[in-house]
């Protein structure tokens, strides 16, 4: 089972990273943005959009 989805693994894990750098170093300055104002928000979003992105790559059988 890892070893089927593991693009989609991969893809969640730098969504995390690159979520939560982008609230880091980007961010929300007036704290209205519903993604980017709190750190859990933006890397839940990352981690959705990089698992989505890394199931584009997986071969389906």
């Amino acid at each position: 089972m890892l070893k089927k989805h593991i693009l989609t693994i991969v893809g969640i894990i730098f969504g995390a990273i690159g979520g939560y750098l982008y609230y880091k170093y980007v961010g929300c300055i007036s704290g209205t943005c519903a993604i980017t104002s709190k750190p859990l928000n933006s890397t839940l979003y990352g981690m959705l959009m990089g698992g989505l992105i890394g199931n584009l790559f997986e071969t389906k059988k």
